[in-house]
């Protein structure tokens, strides 16, 4: 079993048990009680989703079901949609900056960060409009999470842009102040998917995006390096068009 199949798999069981010793993981996942306790005690991304009482009982901080509890932990901003549409931009700036501290990222504004924050949040209120107008407000009670920062290793860093998540996907969305496609913002907005597939659990699709806030009526497919897969890309504009491609809202009955 490779390390992200097997991460996974012990993550979700800490997070849907809850308070288990190794041995009753080790018995829920068929696997030896050693494959266990060295996941557990040699994973970064483990040593960060879960942790250990007294009693020597492992607990999830994320769940793996709605409401992510614990999300909060790892981000700039999250919340549900509505909570996150009721907010003035001003407001939820100052819970974004605020956020982006606690969880140690960088709020120096001098490469035009605060910009970028505002113009994601300007492409996520009008994505959320489009949805209501094809959909209903079904989409309120979705959860959104801005700035997702998890570490894999010294080396790997999970930043996450945006995270829309329904009843059972997870958008993961890149977002570029671009008017072009970069085969490297491709492969970004595609590599953090295992990491994030072991964060939310296996009831959950993970699906990347990547949205070019400077482009204007682009909605198209493009090759994720050489591995065949195809990524969907975007303008802001266009962004309803990924939700509508899983999700199937235009199609209709």
């Amino acid at each position: 079993m490779d390390a992200n199949r097997l991460e996974m798999k012990i993550c979700a069981a800490i997070c849907r048990g809850d308070g288990l010793k190794a041995r009753d993981i080790a018995h829920m996942l068929n696997l030896d009680r050693g494959t266990v306790n060295r996941a557990l005690y040699t994973s970064p991304l483990l040593a960060e989703l879960c942790w250990q009482d007294r009693d020597s009982r492992w607990h999830g901080i994320i769940r793996q079901q709605r409401p992510h509890a614990g999300l909060f932990e790892f981000c700039g901003y999250y919340s549900r949609v509505d909570e996150f549409l009721d907010l003035s931009e001003q407001a939820w700036m100052d819970r974004m900056v605020e956020g982006c501290q606690r969880v140690g990222r960088s709020v120096s504004d001098h490469r035009g960060l605060f910009h970028s924050f505002r113009d994601c949040r300007a492409q996520l209120v009008r994505l959320f409009g489009d949805l209501m107008d094809m959909a209903g407000e079904g989409c309120l009670g979705w959860e959104i999470a801005f700035e997702f920062r998890l570490k894999r290793s010294r080396r790997v860093r999970i930043y996450a842009d945006v995270l829309v998540i329904t009843e059972d996907r997870v958008f993961s969305l890149e977002f570029k102040m671009k008017n072009a496609v970069e085969p490297e913002d491709v492969r970004q907005a595609a590599k953090y998917c295992p990491w994030l597939e072991i964060v939310f659990g296996p009831d959950y699709e993970v699906l990347p995006a990547l949205v070019l806030t400077g482009a204007r009526e682009v909605f198209e497919f493009r090759p994720i390096g050489q591995t065949g897969s195809l990524l969907p890309v975007c303008s802001g504009d266009m962004l309803f068009n990924v939700f509508d491609e899983y999700l199937g809202f235009l199609s209709g009955p």
